[in-house]
């Protein structure tokens, strides 16, 4: 079993800037492709970044690429999620997510094994 826990989140005001991590454990954490997703009040969870075992692809949604920065540090078992210039559209529950053994990023949240609780992310105007 895998054990995620976000943490990071808060309110930030638009256009600031805010860092959320995922820290795992249960696994080899290289072993891991990792995922964030986002689920705003009565929308579906869609994906937000995704980055690929060793950290060498990621993969960007389009509302979010250019101001979000997936990373991750495999000696601290750790993703990272950097989000600047923050719109209040990006209001939302943000949720860490892992899947084993697959080498390709996952855009679908139903590929992803393993899940977080989540960490609120609120951004005012």
């Amino acid at each position: 079993q895998v054990q995620l826990v976000e943490s990071g989140g808060g309110l930030v005001q638009a256009g600031g800037s805010l860092r959320v991590s995922c820290a795992a454990s249960g696994r080899t954490f290289n072993m891991l492709q990792m995922g964030w997703f986002q689920q705003a009040p009565g929308k579906e969870r869609e994906i937000v970044a995704g980055i690929s075992r060793n950290g060498g692809s990621t993969y960007y949604s389009d509302s979010v690429k250019g101001r979000f920065t997936i990373s991750r540090d495999n000696a601290k078992n750790t993703v990272y999620l950097q989000m600047n210039s923050l719109k209040p559209e990006d209001t939302a529950v943000y949720y860490c997510a892992a899947r084993s053994p697959y080498s390709g990023i996952a855009y679908r949240d139903y590929e992803y094994n393993y899940w977080g609780l989540g960490t609120q992310v609120t951004v005012s105007s």
